[in-house]
């Protein structure tokens, strides 16, 4: 039999498709520490050589790419964050972190948190509820290994979130997730109507450095936007984020940002929310203040 179109649905098809993970109750908190404005979460995907490793390729081309953020990115972000002052979450796939050990002990030891990334950045949407859940536990057991503390929050990598990785967050009693963007604050998530304890930290395309100058030479069509413009795109955010009294969260990655043309605007971001009675804090900092404040 011919497989219906989504036009031929059922009514409770596409009503279980669309409830099965959802967005529950919103977590805004009453308040910020410490009489904070707002709050603001920086975070780094550290993928290193995992895009290219991911997809089973060779090219040396883009793995230099990738090694360009753990030798030069990662010391010029972490220098920065020093400077600064600020904590921030850094999303490491397991294979990076063997790759780098050293890497995520040093940036643990500073304050920062390591949280999941999967693996080998895998595509969590192609993969059965066994392989992903193995991956999963995998993955927190490599990073429990090497920094000793197991992970308390994921981000799924490439934001690929299936029918199964919810359930397996829960499972495995995982504090928050921040791969989603149903809300700009905190919420709650639920599977099937239900609440499972997981709380959203969600995240937006237009706060990822990634869509405006993520390049592939092997396509003909090369975004590309000034980093002025960028940077103005994720000053309105914060501002906005302040007048609400909400949250302001980016994502980075060390690769991107890092060149010298760009890391000016985490400089001024930071430097901004400063100037903005922000308070500073990890993803899973801030999961746990409006756990307890909203």
């Amino acid at each position: 039999m011919q497989e219906q179109q989504p036009w031929q649905w059922p009514n409770h098809i596409w009503q279980e498709k669309v409830n099965h993970v959802r967005a529950g109750r919103t977590l805004k908190p009453t308040h910020w520490p410490d009489g904070a404005d707002f709050a603001v979460a920086l975070s780094f995907d550290s993928d290193h050589e995992s895009n290219e490793l991911r997809d089973g390729g060779n090219s040396y081309g883009r793995m230099s790419w990738g090694q360009f953020g753990t030798r030069v990115g990662i010391p010029r972000i972490e220098a920065l964050l020093s400077k600064y002052q600020v904590p921030a979450s850094f999303y490491v796939p397991a294979v990076c972190a063997l790759l780098y050990p050293e890497e995520q002990i040093r940036l643990s030891a500073q304050g920062h948190e390591i949280g999941l990334h999967g693996w080998i950045h895998e595509l969590n949407s192609v993969l059965s509820y066994e392989d992903e859940r193995m991956l999963m536990l995998k993955s927190a057991d490599t990073l429990e290994k090497v920094l000793g503390q197991r992970p308390v929050g994921m981000r799924t990598p490439s934001w690929d979130f299936s029918p199964h990785t919810l359930r397996i967050a829960q499972e495995m009693g995982l504090l928050y997730d921040s791969s989603l963007m149903a809300d700009e604050h905190c919420y709650e998530l639920l599977l099937d109507g239900e609440p499972t304890n997981v709380v959203e930290l969600p995240v937006e395309w237009i706060r990822d450095d990634a869509v405006y100058f993520m390049m592939n030479r092997f396509q003909a069509h090369r975004p590309y936007t000034p980093p002025e413009s960028v940077f103005d795109i994720f000053r309105r955010e914060l501002e906005y984020a302040h007048l609400d009294g909400g949250l302001f969260q980016l994502t980075m990655h060390p690769h991107i940002i890092s060149p010298r043309s760009r890391v000016w605007i985490l400089e001024e971001i930071i430097r901004l929310g400063k100037s903005h009675n922000a308070w500073f804090a990890t993803h899973a900092d801030i999961v746990r203040w409006v756990k307890e404040h909203s």
